[in-house]
């Protein structure tokens, strides 16, 4: 697979948001990809533990699965995802760049060699699953799907897609943390080693006033209502 040609970036740490609000701005970045033409990495956490769920699930069959709450769907696609102390991540690729040409299967590989090459540089090996092992359904971290990031046999890293006319969104979580590495040591090393090796030379952005007003809004209207989360 041909990695992604360089282009400029931009990256934004959002910080702890709720759940809600973490839902939406990734939305509302896709929605600006388009105009925004430079692809965005953002990292971010979470002000209370919560679990997100593809958006293709039903909620009804999530419930008895685990006891974090609130449960929110997600944009993208994909299981069941735990954020406790998780770091969470999302790549937005605005139309016409390379990444977006990939197919999805390359797509997903590509975002998972980055975080391998940044566990590199902190001195962690890790190896993405050559193929699938499922144990339970509906989870994304029993089991693992290829390409998938493991340690020590163990998947630490997954990650769900959406492609749409305003551009590709990646929505990805580390989980557990390897030990002995800090999340302000990962976030560095993924800026250093960026997604074709080379650093992405960027320091870390707010984000922009208009896209956060609309994740806002976002948040209010969609991912904090019943309505959305149980509309399967």
């Amino acid at each position: 697979m041909t990695p992604p040609s360089p282009t400029p970036w931009q990256a934004v740490d959002s910080g702890p948001c709720d759940y809600a609000f973490n839902m939406a701005l990734d939305e509302a970045l896709l929605e600006a990809a388009a105009d925004a033409a430079s692809p965005v990495l953002r990292f971010y956490a979470w002000t209370q533990p919560a679990a997100s769920f593809g958006y293709f699930q039903k909620i009804a069959d999530l419930e008895s699965i685990t006891l974090l709450r609130p449960l929110v769907r997600r944009t993208t696609g994909g299981g069941l995802v735990p954020h406790d102390r998780d770091w969470t991540y999302s790549i937005i690729i605005p139309p016409g760049h390379d990444w977006y040409e990939l197919r999805a299967p390359e797509s997903y590989e590509c975002a998972h060699r980055w975080i391998q090459s940044a566990f590199a540089l902190l001195g962690v090996v890790t190896e993405l699953a050559p193929c699938c092992r499922k144990e339970m359904p509906g989870q994304c971290f029993v089991g693992y799907e290829k390409s998938d990031v493991l340690w020590s046999g163990r998947k630490i890293a997954g990650a769900a897609q959406r492609r749409t006319r305003s551009g590709l969104l990646i929505q990805g979580s580390v989980q557990p943390p390897p030990p002995g590495v800090s999340r302000a040591a990962w976030q560095e090393a993924m800026l250093r080693t960026g997604p074709t090796g080379e650093p992405l030379n960027i320091k870390l952005q707010q984000v922009p006033a208009l896209v956060a007003e609309r994740a806002a809004v976002l948040a209010a209207e969609r991912y904090s209502q019943d309505t959305h989360n149980r509309r399967r």
